[in-house]
Order: C-alpha cells, then sequence, then structure tokens
C-alpha cells in the first residue's frame, strides 16, 4: 500500500505511515505499477531534433514498462525567454495528446499542489508529493501523463 500523503510503501493495516507520521494514511491505490520516472532531455547539450527523439524513445520505454508519468528535463533557455528545445518539446507533447497518444500535459510552472491541474495530479498519484519542483513553478520541465494501459 501506498500512504496517501507522502506516497511512500506502507505495511498493508498500518496505523500510521512511518514516513511522514500522519495517522491512517491508506487510501486504496489508484495505480499499483511503477508511477513515475525522471528523463533529462537536456543532458549532452542535444540540437532540438535529438532531444525530440530522446522523448519520443523515452515515452514509449515508460510506457512499455508501466510508467504513468513522466517528467521531462527541456530547460528554460539561456536567453532567459524559454529555449528552442523547450518550445518543440512542447508542442510536440501538445501534438501527441490531441493524437490520443498520450493522456495529459502539465507544465512546470502549473505543477503546484494548491490548485488547479497540479492538485488533481496529486490526488491521483500521491507519490508526486514528493517531487522536487512541487510549488516551485519551474519552467524547465513538463510532466507527461501516459494512457492508461
Amino acid at each position: 500500500m501506498l500512504c496517501r500523503v507522502c506516497g511512500n510503501e506502507i505495511e498493508e493495516i498500518p496505523t500510521f505511515c512511518p514516513h511522514c507520521r500522519i495517522e491512517k494514511p491508506v487510501e486504496p491505490p489508484l495505480w499499483t505499477g511503477p508511477v513515475h520516472r525522471l528523463v533529462n532531455l537536456e543532458k549532452g547539450r542535444p540540437m532540438v531534433r535529438q532531444a525530440l527523439a530522446r522523448m519520443d524513445m523515452e515515452l514509449k520505454i515508460a510506457a512499455s514498462q508501466g510508467f504513468k508519468v513522466l517528467t521531462l528535463i527541456h530547460g528554460y533557455g539561456s536567453s532567459g525567454a524559454g529555449g528552442a528545445i523547450k518550445a518543440a518539446v512542447r508542442h510536440q507533447l501538445d501534438f501527441f495528446r490531441h493524437q490520443g497518444k498520450i493522456q495529459e500535459v502539465v507544465y512546470g510552472e502549473e505543477f503546484e499542489g494548491r490548485s488547479g491541474r497540479g492538485r488533481q495530479l496529486l490526488r491521483r498519484f500521491p507519490v508526486l508529493a514528493a517531487h522536487r519542483d512541487l510549488n516551485r513553478g519551474n519552467p524547465g520541465i513538463t510532466l507527461v501523463i501516459l494512457l492508461n494501459p
């Protein structure tokens, strides 16, 4: 079972979570397989087409391994106005969403737990409460929710 607050694995019938100490932390999990994977598309300073090819490959790998959420690190660009990889990745992900290849896209700027899409995402995948970019408004990442198996 997973703790509904911190997302860590806990005993079947616990009275409290040993990680975050909340009482009665168990709710039936919405998904019991691997949940989250982090992918750095900036690694090695690739060209845009290389980053897009890697993203496509990582989406296929994550889906085949049963992951539900990918965090793509694409960076914000050195100019401060948004980089070419960021723009291309987000454009391609929006296209994939409209084609039905992925379920949803949540930009790093929208990934906050107090309201909106980030809050809905945390309800579905509580393990993301420990995500390093939660509530940081990070424009250099995008979360991708993959299709249900």
